[in-house]
């Protein structure tokens, strides 16, 4: 068995019901965090053009818009959680290094401080999976 199918076996292993309510309560958060995004493209275009990284302004908008509706809704279902996951991780990793923490490593920068939750969050769903009330455990339950 290799190490992601070890990871795998691990994380189904010791996944506690109440993660379930965690990973809903995430999935939704990004989802609205994503909603949000595109309600106010000209905030989020400012982020982007401040890290001057030379990235398309307006693919990055889109991207980052993209996979925190689609990957907050999947992961609130539990449907494909580890990939939709690993697909935030690059995403919040800029959001804690680039963009939050040039305001400040305090008590008072909120911002910074759920990004980094949500990261934290994020990489523990990776590993752990979507746990025993989501779409992956029932479609494996009923495709038998």
């Amino acid at each position: 068995m290799n190490m992601i199918n070890r990871i795998e076996h691990w994380g189904d292993a010791h996944h506690p019901a109440w993660m379930d309510i965690v990973r809903i309560a995430l999935g939704v958060f990004l989802f609205v965090k994503g909603v949000s995004f595109i309600s106010d493209t000209t905030r989020l275009s400012k982020l982007v053009t401040g890290l001057d990284l030379h990235l398309y302004t307006v693919a990055s908008v889109h991207y980052v818009a993209f996979a925190h509706i689609f990957g907050g809704f999947l992961i609130a279902l539990g449907c494909l959680t580890r990939i939709s996951a690993i697909i935030q991780i690059p995403i919040l990793l800029v959001a804690v290094f680039f963009v939050n923490f040039r305001s400040g490593f305090s008590y008072l920068n909120s911002e910074l401080w759920l990004s980094i939750i949500t990261l934290i969050l994020v990489v523990t769903f990776a590993v752990v999976g979507s746990g025993r009330f989501s779409m992956d455990e029932w479609m494996k339950n009923h495709d038998r």
